[in-house]
This record gives C-alpha cells, sequence and structure tokens, in this order.
C-alpha cells in the first residue's frame, strides 16, 4: 500500500465519488471532500469523522470553492490529489430541446466546477512542486452518443482543459484527464435506466479505481487513461 496521502474530493456524496471516498479511508488516506446535499455531508462527517473533513460547497460558486479550498490550506492539508469529480449529466433529450437553464447549470458544474477547484488549489501545489490533479472524465469526452450532447460537450472540454493545463506545470506534477469507465451509479440510471444494473457497481469499481488513481503520477502527465475495469 503507498505512503498515506492527503486527498481532495469534489462530489463525494453519492456514486463514484462516495465509493472513492470509502476506499481511500479504508486504505489509511486522508480524505478532504465536499458537495451539495447538507444532509449527506453531515452523515459522511459522522461516518468518518477526524482527520476527514466534509464541506457542503457548491462548485459552481467560485466564492464557496475558494472559501473551502483556503480552510483546507490554512490548516496545512496540502492536496497530494486533487480530484474533479463532481458533474451532472442532462436528461436524455436532443440539444436543441435541452432547456436553456439545464445547458447553463450543467456547463457550469461539470466545466466550471472543474476550474474553480483548480485555481483554488492548484497555486499551493504548485508553489511545493508536487501533486497530481485528476479530472474526470467520460467515454464521452471522447466519443458521442445521442441525447446527451451536453454532456458529451463539458467532458470534451475536460480532456482538452486537462491536456492544456499539463502544458503548464512544472515538472514533477502531473494533470490527467481518467475516463472511470461505464458504472452503475444514479447518472448511468438517467441515460440506461434498469439496463445499467448490467455495469459494475460503484463499491466494486472504487476496489480498483482507488489503486488504479494512486500510482499515478508524472509519468503520466497530458495523458488521457481510463480505469481498467476487466
Amino acid at each position: 500500500m503507498s505512503s498515506p496521502k492527503v486527498i481532495v474530493i469534489t462530489g463525494v456524496t453519492r456514486g463514484l465519488g462516495r465509493a472513492l471516498t470509502g476506499r481511500f479511508i479504508a486504505q489509511g488516506h486522508t480524505v478532504l471532500g465536499c458537495g451539495r446535499s447538507f444532509t449527506a455531508i453531515d452523515q459522511m462527517n459522522q461516518a468518518y469523522g477526524s482527520p476527514h473533513q466534509f464541506e457542503t460547497v457548491d462548485v459552481a460558486d467560485p466564492a464557496e470553492v475558494e472559501a473551502w479550498a483556503a480552510q483546507i490550506l490554512a490548516e496545512g492539508h496540502l492536496p497530494d490529489f486533487l480530484i474533479n469529480n463532481a458533474a451532472v449529466i442532462n436528461p436524455p433529450a436532443s440539444l436543441w430541446e435541452i432547456p436553456v437553464e439545464d445547458f447553463s447549470a450543467l456547463i457550469d458544474i461539470n466545466i466550471k466546477g472543474v476550474f474553480h477547484s483548480i485555481r483554488a488549489f492548484l497555486p499551493a501545489m504548485v508553489a511545493r512542486n508536487t501533486g497530481v490533479v485528476i479530472n474526470l472524465s467520460s467515454g464521452w469526452g471522447r466519443s458521442v452518443s445521442p441525447q446527451v450532447a451536453p454532456y458529451c460537450a463539458s467532458k470534451y472540454a475536460i480532456e482538452g482543459l486537462s491536456q492544456a493545463l499539463a502544458t503548464e506545470i512544472p515538472p514533477g506534477m502531473a494533470v490527467i484527464p481518467l475516463n472511470p469507465g461505464i458504472i452503475d451509479t444514479d447518472m448511468l440510471r438517467t441515460c440506461f435506466g434498469d439496463d445499467a444494473a448490467h455495469q459494475i457497481t460503484a463499491s466494486s469499481w472504487a476496489e480498483q479505481a482507488a489503486d488504479f488513481i494512486l500510482k499515478l503520477g508524472p509519468t503520466e502527465n497530458g495523458q488521457s487513461l481510463s480505469i481498467p475495469t476487466g
């Protein structure tokens, strides 16, 4: 097992973020996470306790993200891994049928939320000249499917943003767009319905994904990678 790490994760209240959180903590790492549900965040704080910390934060709000990051950094928790996981998907529909407010909300979380997190945490990581930024992408960030054009657009953006940022950081660090694969989550059920049950569960996925993520470093900087789920 790797030495204990400080891991910051957005979107920890459900799905992949929740599964990764449990797995990382079980391995002895410190997890500092955020999510939009006050109730879910409160439950996680009660379940895990110190040194792990979970805060109610909307990543679409730059002021909330900055305040969250400032608190974490002030307490001496400098991320070894910053995992930008928070994301939403649009209800399946043709692009011209998507309400403007729904499209904007998705972009605010899936793209701007990643930017806000990076802007808040990365300067401290660069100052130390160590750390890995993992931006969760998708198979739909490298291919397309009907009815999910807004989500595809956001994940294509994450691929480009990550690869460009990888050229800007100093040697010794890494920024990696990471496709988690197809996992049975609430988000997948939005698109696949009950067929999502045929995919790997989030908890089983996390058993593989956590180890894979912790092995990533400067050698993988800028590479578009995928979690092996076989």
